[in-house]
């Protein structure tokens, strides 16, 4: 009978369709996860990077003289590293940014985030102070303000108070020699500006 043919053959589309609907989602989020492992974690874009620095002005962690403002972020290329006594990953950098910090090639200021007092200033006494300056966020608020999502977190300052570049994570050498010190040359390059 002709009803019961056409019955037959929409039950079997529909089973066929019901039975590639799994595969298709099944390539269509292998295909999602396959861009996303591709993707550099590290590179998450900020909002921030191409506008001037956000409006702040903070104590000095204590035991230093200097805090760190928006205005000292002005008239001269400049990294802002964000880091804790808490954090492992900024011990792990921390090397790395005195021998930087001793070259003289770029004042270094850091933004202690969410930390407290006492125990800044203790890493810093015991592991040595890179920082021109350093300013206390100890309320994470400012840290916010500049979209910090985790420490360790830099970012490069040019001499207009802009955010040029963000790094997040732990600086390795790799990372200072392909991206970090190239930016820094080519702005120092622009402004005019010798050393740090």
């Amino acid at each position: 009978m002709p009803g019961e043919n056409i019955m037959e053959s929409s039950s079997l589309l529909r089973k066929r369709i019901l039975f590639l609907v799994p595969i298709v989602l099944f390539l269509v989020i292998g295909i999602f996860l396959g861009i996303g492992l591709t993707l550099n974690p590290r590179e998450v874009p900020s909002p921030l990077v191409g506008k001037p620095v956000p409006d702040f002005d903070l104590p000095p962690v204590k035991g230093r003289n200097l805090g760190l403002a928006t205005a000292n972020l002005k008239q001269e290329v400049s990294l802002v590293n964000v880091f804790a006594s808490w954090c492992v990953a900024c011990r792990q950098e921390h090397p790395l940014l005195m021998r930087l910090s001793r070259s003289g090639s770029v004042n270094i200021h850091g933004l202690n985030y969410k930390d407290e007092p006492d125990d800044a200033a203790q890493w810093l006494d015991a592991l040595a102070d890179p920082y021109t300056r350093t300013g206390s966020d100890f309320d994470g608020e400012v840290g916010i303000d500049w979209g910090v999502y985790g420490v360790p977190e830099t970012f490069v300052v040019d001499r207009k108070g802009q955010i040029v570049y963000k790094h997040i994570g732990p600086i390795a050498q790799e990372d200072l020699d392909q991206k970090i010190l190239p930016i820094l040359e080519g702005l120092k390059k622009i402004s005019g500006q010798q050393g740090g």
